[in-house]
C-alpha cells in the first residue's frame, strides 16, 4: 500500500474507535427496552441508526482533511462525526440527552451540530447536500480552499434534493464532494427496487462532473479516490460524486427485526466484516503487530468509555431552558 504508515495506523484507530462507540451505545440504548422493544424506554429514548460495517466510508476520507473543511452527514451520523473530529464527549452527552451534549441535549443523535469542526446531520433524507453546496459557496466567496463534503445514502440519491445541488455544484463549479454510502437498503426496501441505474456514481455524467465507484468496502480504496476527489475540489477544479459499496452490519435502526435480508446475505456481511479485514491486511503487511493492535484497541475503548462516563455524569437541560438554543416561531405584528 502505498500509503504513509501513520495515515493508515490512524485509519485503523479510527475504525476501532467507531466500532466501540456503536457497540456501546447500542447496549446502553438496548438495556432497558428489552425484552418487549419500548422505544420511549430507557437512557436514550426515541430512535437509534448505528453505522458498524460502514466505517471505511468514514475514515478513508479523515487524513485528506484539513481545518475549516465542513460536512454534512445523514441520520446515521456517528462514523462520519467521529473521523471528522467532532468531539466525542459533547457527541455522547447529546445522544444522552444531556446539557453538555453538542445542542444541548435538545438535538439527539440524528441532529448533532458541531461548529468546530463545521459538521451536521438531519433526519430529513437528502438535506444535507444543498446545505454542503451552500458551504462551498462560502469557501468560494472567503477565497479560502476548504471544502464541503456531504454524504448520504443511496436511498437520497432520489431525491430531488440530489440533482437539485449536484446541478448548481457543476454550474458554479463548488468545491464539493458528494458521497453515496450504497448500503443496497433504504429502510427495508432493496436499491434493485428503487433505482433504475446500479450504481449512483454514473449520474455525474448528467451534470459532467466525474463520478467514481468504490466497488469494496474498503478504506484503502476509499482514501485513493476520496484524496482525487478533495484535490480537485482544493485546487478550483469543481464538484466530484463518489459512490462506496458498503455494509450495514445491523438493522436499519435499534429494534428493527430486519427480517427483510436473508440469513445469507446477513452471513456475507459479517464475514467481510471491514474492521477485521483491515487489520488482518496491516498485520500481513507488516504495518502492526499483535502488541500495536492490543494497544490501539485499549487506547480506543477507554476513549469511548471516557465519553460514555462523561454523558452518563452530565445533568439534563433544566425544564425552563426549553425555548433556550432552538428554532422558535415568533408573531410580527405589522
Amino acid at each position: 500500500m502505498d500509503i504513509p504508515r501513520e495515515h493508515l495506523v490512524d485509519m485503523y484507530q479510527t475504525m476501532v474507535k467507531i466500532r466501540r462507540f456503536e457497540e456501546r451505545i447500542r447496549e446502553i440504548y438496548l438495556d432497558d427496552k428489552l425484552p418487549a422493544f419500548d422505544i420511549a424506554a430507557g437512557l436514550i429514548p426515541g430512535e437509534m441508526h448505528l453505522a458498524a460495517g460502514q466505517e471505511p466510508v468514514a475514515v478513508g476520507m479523515r487524513p485528506h482533511l484539513k481545518a475549516g473543511d465542513a460536512i454534512t452527514a445523514t441520520h446515521r451520523p456517528h462514523h462520519i462525526a467521529i473521523a471528522q473530529g467532532v468531539d466525542l464527549k459533547k457527541m455522547a452527552a447529546e445522544i444522552f440527552g444531556r446539557e453538555t451534549g453538542l445542542g444541548r441535549g435538545k438535538g439527539g443523535h440524528m441532529h448533532l451540530f458541531s461548529v468546530d469542526p463545521a459538521f451536521g446531520c438531519s433526519g430529513i433524507i437528502g438535506e444535507g447536500m444543498p446545505v454542503a453546496v451552500g458551504s462551498a459557496m462560502a469557501f468560494r466567496h472567503k477565497g479560502t480552499d476548504n471544502v464541503a463534503l456531504a454524504f448520504f445514502g443511496e436511498g437520497a440519491a432520489n431525491q430531488g434534493s440530489f440533482h437539485e445541488s449536484l446541478n448548481l455544484a457543476a454550474l458554479w463549479n463548488l468545491p464539493v464532494v458528494f458521497i453515496c454510502e450504497d448500503n443496497a437498503y433504504a429502510i427495508s426496501v432493496p436499491k434493485t427496487a428503487s433505482t433504475a441505474i446500479a450504481d449512483n456514481s454514473d449520474r455525474a455524467a448528467g451534470y459532467g462532473i466525474p463520478g467514481v465507484l468504490v466497488a469494496a468496502n474498503d478504506p484503502v480504496a476509499v482514501y485513493e479516490v476520496m484524496g482525487e476527489a478533495i484535490a480537485r475540489a482544493r485546487k478550483g477544479e469543481g464538484p466530484s460524486l463518489v459512490e462506496v459499496k458498503t455494509d450495514r452490519l445491523w438493522g436499519h435502526f435499534e429494534g428493527d427485526a430486519d427480517a427483510y435480508r436473508s440469513d445469507e446475505f446477513k452471513a456475507d456481511m459479517v464475514a467481510r466484516d471491514p474492521v477485521n479485514s483491515f487489520v488482518k491486511r496491516l498485520t500481513d503487511e507488516g504495518i502492526l503487530n499483535e502488541s500495536d493492535i492490543a494497544g490501539i484497541q485499549q487506547a480506543m475503548y477507554d476513549e469511548v468509555e471516557e465519553a460514555i462516563q462523561f454523558a452518563l455524569d452530565s445533568p439534563y437541560p433544566e425544564p425552563e431552558t426549553a425555548l433556550e438554543d432552538v428554532f422558535a416561531e415568533r408573531t410580527v405584528t405589522l
